[in-house]
C-alpha cells in the first residue's frame, strides 16, 4: 500500500477557524467511509489518539468503541483523566481495562531495556486483541497516525502505529489526522474542546514509566517514580516551564545510596530530572532550570516521596545522550 502524501498546497492548520474547516471535512469523510458500521480505537490518552477519539465521537458517536488499557505504567492521574474526559464528559463508548498486575508480573526481574519494551508492547497487543475479540460487528480500526509517523515508518519508528499491525488484520483503517503534523493536531484538539493539558501533553513513550524505572521494575520504586514525576510536572506548571520545555520527566535507577532522615541513616533511590528542548527529536538541548526551583523540587521530592533520598539533574544533550534516559 502506498504511503499517504501531504498535498504540497495543503495549508498549515494554525488557527481555530482552519481547524473547524478541517473538522467539518473529516466528519463528512468519516461518515462516508464508515457508514453505519462500528469503529474500534486503542485510546492511550496521548495527544494523537485523544484527538482522533474526539473527532470520531463528533462524527459517529456510539459507533466508536474506545479501549483504554492501563498497563500500570501510566503517569499519575492519566487513566483517571481518560475516564473523566471521554467516559463522563464526552459520553464515549469506553472500555477500561486495568491490566496492571498482568504487566508488572510479566516484567518482574526483567532489567534489559529492549526486552522490557518488547514485553510491554507485545502484551498490550494481546490485551487489546482479547478485548476486540469480545466485540461483535467491528469493521474499522481507528489509529492516531500522524504525518511524521508515515515519514518515519521505514523502521525508525517501527514501534509506532505504522507498520505495527499484524499481517492478518481484518479491519479497514480510519486515520483522520494522518496528514497533520503534531502542532496541527493540537490546534484541532483544542477546537474539538479537549482539555488544554491533554492536548498539550508532552510526548510519552508507549512503554510509559517502564522505560524510566531503570533496571528491573519493582512496584515500590515504580510508585516512588510516579509520585516524584507528578511533583516535577506540578512545579513546572506552576513556574511557567511547562510551555517552554518540550519534554521533562523523572527517571529512577535501580540502586540505592545512603541518606539521612530524622537523624538516622537510611538507603534510598535517586530521582534524576531530565528536561530537554528539540524541534525534530533528532537532536536535543538541555533546558536550564533555575537553581531556586531545583532546590524547591528537591525538597518536595525528598520530603514527600517515600524511598527517594537524592535528586540529580541530567545535563547531557542529544547527541551524545538520547532523549529518554534509558
Amino acid at each position: 500500500m502506498e504511503k499517504a502524501v501531504r498535498p504540497p498546497k495543503m495549508e498549515r492548520i494554525t488557527t481555530k477557524a482552519l481547524a473547524d474547516v478541517f473538522i467539518e471535512k473529516q466528519i463528512k469523510e468519516i461518515r462516508k467511509q464508515v457508514g453505519d458500521k462500528k469503529v474500534l480505537l486503542a485510546l492511550s490518552g496521548g495527544v494523537d489518539s485523544s484527538v482522533v477519539a474526539a473527532l470520531l465521537i463528533k462524527a459517529i458517536g456510539k459507533q466508536l468503541i474506545c479501549v483504554h488499557v492501563n498497563h500500570g505504567l501510566m503517569r499519575k492521574g492519566e487513566s483517571e483523566q481518560v475516564i473523566e474526559v471521554f467516559g463522563r464528559e464526552l459520553g464515549a463508548n469506553l472500555i477500561y481495562v486495568d491490566a496492571t498486575d498482568r504487566f508488572l508480573d510479566l516484567l518482574e526481574g526483567v532489567s534489559e531495556p529492549e526486552k522490557k519494551r518488547k514485553i510491554i508492547g507485545g502484551e498490550f497487543i494481546k490485551v487489546f486483541d482479547e478485548e476486540a475479540s469480545k466485540l461483535e460487528g467491528i469493521s474499522f480500526l481507528a489509529q492516531g497516525t500522524i504525518y511524521p509517523d508515515i515519514l518515519e515508518s521505514d523502521g525508525v519508528k517501527a514501534h509506532h502505529n505504522v507498520g505495527g499491525l499484524p499481517d492478518d488484520v481484518q479491519f479497514e483503517l480510519v486515520e483522520p489526522v494522518k496528514l497533520l503534523f503534531k502542532d496541527e493536531v493540537r490546534v484541532v484538539g483544542e477546537a474539538l474542546g479537549l482539555p488544554h493539558n491533554m492536548v498539550y501533553r508532552q510526548p510519552f513513550p508507549g512503554p510509559g514509566l517502564g522505560v524510566r524505572c531503570l533496571g528491573a521494575i519493582t512496584r515500590d520504586r515504580l510508585h516512588a517514580l510516579r509520585e516524584a514525576d507528578a511533583i516535577l510536572r506540578e512545579e513546572f506548571d506552576k513556574n511557567g516551564l511547562a510551555g517552554k520545555v518540550w519534554q521533562y520527566f523523572i527517571a529512577v535507577p535501580d540502586f540505592k545510596s545512603v541518606g539521612v532522615k530524622d537523624g538516622k541513616r537510611y538507603e534510598g533511590w535517586a530521582a534524576i530530572i531530565r528536561a530537554v528542548n528539540t524541534t525534530d527529536a533528532m537532536t536535543a538541548t538541555i533546558e536550564e532550570i533555575p537553581y531556586p526551583l531545583i532546590h524547591h523540587i528537591t525538597d518536595r521530592i525528598t520530603c514527600e516521596v517515600a524511598g527517594i533520598n537524592r535528586v540529580m539533574v541530567d545535563v547531557t544533550p542529544k547527541p551524545v545522550g538520547t532523549i529518554e534516559f534509558e
